[in-house]
């Protein structure tokens, strides 16, 4: 991984926990084509290479913002060339999260809105701090949702709700989204991040190997038919099969003690 990025901070917690920050706290972390770039650079980093970390956290500098979409001070009188350019970097960053075989949980500190909203659904679960907003509210400026809320969404809270929250545009807070099923869990204020780290500890001591095409199956579960998703998931299970941490996991079980596995 590259050693910064000019609008993100990186974190590494035990065991192989990387921590993503978004830094720009004075714009409530709202993404301008820099830190789109960062970005869309540091989740390909982990397609290219994997075995950096187990676990990643994607959460946002200071208290009162996850990230708050696009950066409009930035597109204010954006010509049409310059706008598909930028949006096309979005495009790629929500593939490389989707691509991440790294699991990776959204710590939803602050405002959700817009494409911050969307980036924290491309991720594979989210935890939000009580005090967490969001809202898509892209018709409320013209256009629509674009960097795969559409999608993520309704597989989070089904199409009926999704409509009604994409075409109002209205807010809704922390508690509605854990009713609705968009978030897995809300918390105290100052704890978001000893949960969310708690989690991703327990995701990371696990196989990685396993983990890893755990995700990819269940990734497909929303995408194929049964009978075909259950191929891919014998497929993803075989690769489990020959691997070194496969026989830890067993030997660790019968002699009682905690596996220590080496994703390999």
């Amino acid at each position: 991984m590259a050693p910064s990025y000019e609008t993100l901070e990186i974190e590494v917690h035990d065991p192989k926990i990387t921590v993503v920050i978004m830094n720009r706290p004075q714009a409530l972390n709202a993404m301008n084509t820099q830190m789109m770039t960062d970005l869309r650079d540091v989740f390909q980093e982990f397609y290219v290479d994997p075995s950096q970390a187990n676990c990643i956290i994607l959460t946002g500098k200071g208290e009162r913002g996850f990230c708050s979409g696009a950066d409009l001070k930035e597109r204010d009188g954006m010509t049409e060339a310059v706008w598909r350019r930028q949006h096309a970097i979005v495009e790629q960053l929500v593939r490389n999260i989707f691509a991440c075989p790294v699991p990776v949980i959204a710590a939803v500190n602050g405002a959700a809105y817009g494409g911050g909203f969307e980036l924290a659904l491309a991720t594979d679960f989210i935890y939000a701090v009580e005090t967490a907003r969001f809202a898509l509210p892209e018709v409320m400026r013209g256009i629509m949702p674009g960097a795969a809320g559409p999608q993520n969404l309704p597989r989070a809270c089904g199409v009926r709700r999704a409509k009604e929250l994409v075409l109002t545009g209205e807010a809704f807070d922390a508690n509605q989204a854990f009713e609705w099923g968009i978030a897995n869990k809300v918390c105290a204020s100052g704890k978001l991040m000893d949960d969310t780290l708690a989690t991703a500890r327990k995701i990371a001591e696990n196989a990685p190997i396993g983990v890893r095409q755990a995700k990819k199956s269940l990734d497909k579960a929303t995408e194929l038919d049964r009978n075909s998703g259950y191929a891919f998931e014998i497929e993803a299970y075989n690769m489990t099969v020959p691997t070194e941490d496969r026989l830890e996991g067993v030997r660790a079980f019968n002699e009682k003690r905690k596996p220590v596995f080496k994703g390999r």
